[in-house]
Formats: C-alpha cells, structure tokens, sequence
C-alpha cells in the first residue's frame, strides 16, 4: 500500500502571495508529533510549528542539516534592536511555514521547495547586554546571572573569529538549502543594525536513521539525553532566573575539531575504550543494547575497570557529575581541508580535514550543566588526543513567541 504524501506547503513566488501572515502561516501548521522523524519519512517535508511555549529546535527531533548563524550589532539605538526583532519574528513565522521571507522580497533560491521542517531558533549573546564593560541598551541589569561567560578550559584553542556574539540564529531544516536560505534571509533583513561574525554548517543522520545519530568518529551521538519528565527539568529555565527566560533555556555551542586522520589508525576495540561504549551497537561496555545502564563499577579478570576511568561515557555520565544533565543537539561539519600541526604524537603536519563536531548543548543553567560536566572532561578525557575545541559561545534563548508577539519581547518591555 502506497503511504500517501504528506508534504508541507511549497514556497509560492514571492510576488503577489495570498493572504495575510496570521492565515498563510496558520493554513501551514502541523503539530510538532506529526513531524516526528519516527513516523514515515514523506512526513520529512512537512511544517514545524513556529509559535509556542517553548521555542522549536531546542527539543524538536533533529533534522539532517544545520546553518549556525552568530551577529554582532552595529547600532547603538534600543529600539533599532527591537525592530530587527520585530522583523527577524515575522520573517521565521513565514519561512517556518513555507513561504517567502516577506510577501514582495526574497531571494528566491527557495522558491517551490516545501518547509522541510524548517526551525528557527533565536540567542542573546553576552554582548548584547553589556561590551567592553559597557551597559548597551540599557539591559544590563537584565542579564540573567545563568548567562555566564565561559571559562577557558583546559586544551581549549579557539579562535577569535568563531566566537561568541550578541545575537544568534540557529536554522535547521531536512534540506540544507531551505536552512541556508532562512538565514541569508534573516541576515538581510538585519542590514544596518547586525552584522554577521561567524557562522557554522553540519549535518545529521537522525532523521536518516530514525535514531541517535552517528558522529564523525562512527559513535551515536546523544544516547544519554534526558527524557520525559528529565529533559522537560533539565533543559527548560524556570523561577530561579528572570521572568523573561523563564520557558526558555540557555545554548552552549562548542566548535570541535577532530583529527580523523590520527583517529582512523586507532583500532576499534581502542576506540570503544575511548569511548566507553561498543561502537556498532552503543551500548555500554559490559553491556549489550545502547540504552542499557551503564555499570561503572564492573571490573574485568585484572581488576580493572570494564568502562575504562578515563573514557568519554563515564566521565559524561549524571551520575559521576552529581545528576547534571545537558541536552545534546550536535552536528557533525566539514568544512574542506587545511594544513595542521598536531599537538600530540606523532607530531604530524601536513594536510588534514579541518572536520568535526559543532556541538550543542541546551540546560537550563551552564553552570550546573555544560560547566560541571566539561571542566572534569576537558582535564582527563581520553578523547582529548584526538579532539581540539576551536570555537566557543553562550547564548540565552528566550521562550517561544506568542502570535501579535516578537522574540525578547518580555526582556526589551520590562527592562
């Protein structure tokens, strides 16, 4: 039996669309578990609601491709960010649904291509609170105490141009082109009062697989994501933190470098001990499906420890971190090749993939969450020998918007 197609709306030639924004928009909705990637995949076309409690792309089920998207302001006025909110709001409710950015300008490039469960998922940065110690808008005072700047870890190496910033985008849709496109979109509309400074590409394979997807280094990437009732405290802000974030929930974003090459001579069964699990299944050494508990005090015939001390697995797990859970939203890049040094044996130079993890990690404090869980891991993972962090950002994203509403309304109004 043929599944019938279930497709989104296409987006219409940007001249003479039909309708207002509240109609093309609301004609476009799905609900959020009827884009689950556990249902058939001609569901992989489909809208992804825009407006809500929460915003989408935070839990929303992966999609296979990524455009990350960091600004700077370049104006001085209050109310110019607002409007730029204001236009950035109106624009993703569109392009979400399938349509142009506006009704009469657009670039084009998407023209005819479905939603591909487009989401569009906004971050205030540090520096739009305060820069060079300087209050900016007069939100100073607002800057949630959760937003703290990152410290430097141990093997860190980043580069200026791939960090931080004051606002964010985060596009993610099953067609790399329809991410790329709400971006250069959201971008052209921020002419005047943003400009970009840095941006990253990656891709998936959860909606491929209707799994945990695989890194670069052939691992499943999440497995120890919180669920249910878990993800709903581990990820959401609450009462604890300014009423403006609360339903929202703070992105550490961390660009990883991997040296595939130095990798891809290590045999497996060192690579699981690396890693702590089994790489095929995901299952934790000792263990023979990918959900099972990891036992950590298993030893083997010498007494040593089955899921090794120093692996990536036990040193991530909540319960050698005092319960801390992050949600993992990570994509894997490649972005070509370049020359490298290496910093550990065998001291190789030459051409190498400049390839990777852009990792993500949503929790409703970095303190408690990316923080406590990476300052043990930067110091005395084994994964370190072959992982480098290059890039590093913070950003708080605010809860979902409310039709009539903008992105930050609730911080720009009471501030």
């Amino acid at each position: 039996m043929t599944e019938k197609k279930l497709n989104g709306p296409s987006r219409r030639s940007f001249f003479g669309v039909a309708g207002g924004l509240a109609g093309g928009v609301a004609g476009a909705m799905v609900t959020r578990a009827q884009a689950s990637p556990l249902l058939p995949q001609d569901m992989s076309e489909a809208a992804e609601p825009f407006y809500g409690v929460h915003q989408a792309g935070i839990t929303t089920p992966m999609q296979d491709s990524l455009y990350f998207a960091s600004f700077d302001l370049a104006t001085t006025s209050r109310q110019d960010v607002v409007a730029l909110l204001q236009a950035w709001t109106a624009a993703a409710a569109r392009l979400t649904a399938g349509l142009p950015a506006e009704p009469d300008q657009d670039s084009g490039e998407a023209v005819g291509m479905n939603p591909s469960r487009l989401t569009i998922t906004f971050g205030f940065g540090p520096d739009l609170f305060t820069l060079d110690g300087k209050d900016r808008y007069g939100l100073a005072a607002k800057r949630p105490a959760a937003l703290v700047d990152l410290p430097v870890f141990n093997g860190d190496q980043l580069v200026d141009g791939q960090c931080g910033g004051a606002l964010c985008i985060q596009a993610c849709a099953n067609d790399p082109q329809v991410a790329f496109h709400a971006v250069r979109q959201l971008a052209r509309l921020s002419y005047g009062a943003a400009e970009l400074k840095w941006v990253q590409t990656g891709f998936a394979t959860a909606n491929k697989t209707q799994g945990t997807p695989r890194n670069l280094m052939g691992f499943k990437d999440g497995t120890m994501n919180p669920a249910g009732a878990a993800m709903e405290d581990a990820v959401w802000a609450g009462p604890e933190g300014p009423a403006w974030m609360q339903g929202g929930s703070y992105m550490v974003a961390r660009r990883i470098r991997i040296a595939l090459e130095h990798w891809d001579r290590m045999r497996v069964a060192f690579q699981e001990q690396t890693f702590g699990r089994q790489k095929a299944s995901g299952a934790p050494l000792g263990g023979k499906t990918e959900f099972d508990a990891p036992d950590f005090n298993a030893t083997d015939a010498n007494g040593n420890y089955v899921i090794p001390e120093t692996s990536h697995m036990r040193l991530a797990a909540p319960a050698n971190n005092g319960g801390a859970q992050i949600l993992r939203r990570s994509y894997s890049y490649n972005d070509g090749a370049n020359f490298v040094a290496e910093r550990w044996p065998p001291w190789h130079q030459g051409i190498e993939y400049d390839s990777g993890l852009f990792f993500q990690a949503y929790q409703k404090d970095p303190r408690t969450g990316f923080i406590t869980i990476f300052d043990k891991m930067s110091k005395i993972d084994a994964l370190n020998q072959f992982t480098t962090h290059v890039g590093s950002a913070v950003f708080a994203c605010p809860p979902g918007v409310r039709k009539g509403e903008y992105i930050g309304k609730t911080l720009f109004e009471t501030a």
